[in-house]
This record gives C-alpha cells, structure tokens and sequence, in this order.
C-alpha cells in the first residue's frame, strides 16, 4: 500500500517512516510542507498519508483540503502536537480519518494506521 509521510520535522518524519517501512507500506513519499505534499500527492498517488497540521508554507488544515480535492478516498492520519479540539473537529470535517497526538510510541502508531485501514486490507 502507498504511503506518504507529511511533517516539517525530519525526526518525525523519519520515525513513521521507519515503522512503517515493511512488506504492508511502501513509503512513496516525504514532504516537509502543505505545498510539497500536494504536489507529491498528485503525482506519487499515495493511499494513506499522515499529516501535521501545524508546518510552513500551507497548514495540514488547507493540505487536507486540497489533497481530499484531488482523491476523496485518500486516508488521512493527522498526527501533531497540537490538541486543539477545534482544529481536530475541523480537520476531521475535512476529510482526516484520524488523529495521533505527539509524542507517539511506534506502538500508537502501528495501532492508529491499523485502525485507519482495516477496511482496505
């Protein structure tokens, strides 16, 4: 299954990227802002993404727009610090299936993908 990670921090990015690494995902694609990951996302056609929401040049909010326009079947897993219910309920609205909170263990990861894609698998 395709996958592609969106977050501003590389540490992060390369943690979800190295647990989800395996036979199930192939990452096709890291993007460090709204703006790479829209274009990635047309061209790579990921499945499943995570997200950050708060990043330079184009929020996860305005990314998830525009991403959920181009493919409404695309998964979302928004993963960030910021707990805000609004922005939650905003980005769920959106089109997001999904919420992680930072800090994660690669276990609440596993578990929130799992949990997003069981009807795909």
């Amino acid at each position: 299954m395709k996958f592609m990670v969106v977050d501003d921090s590389e540490v992060i990015r390369e943690k979800i990227s190295n647990v989800l690494n395996d036979e199930e995902f192939e990452i096709v694609g890291t993007a460090k802002n709204g703006e790479e990951a829209v274009k990635q996302f047309t061209e790579l056609q990921p499945r499943v993404l995570t997200m950050d929401i708060t990043m330079p040049k184009m929020d996860g909010i305005e990314t998830i727009k525009r991403i959920i326009g181009i493919d409404d079947t695309v998964r979302i897993l928004v993963v960030s610090a910021l707990s805000d219910k609004a922005t939650l309920i905003k980005a769920m609205h959106l089109g997001a299936s999904g919420f992680l909170c930072k800090p994660f263990s690669d276990l609440d990861l596993a578990e929130a993908i799992d949990e997003l894609i069981e009807d795909l698998v």
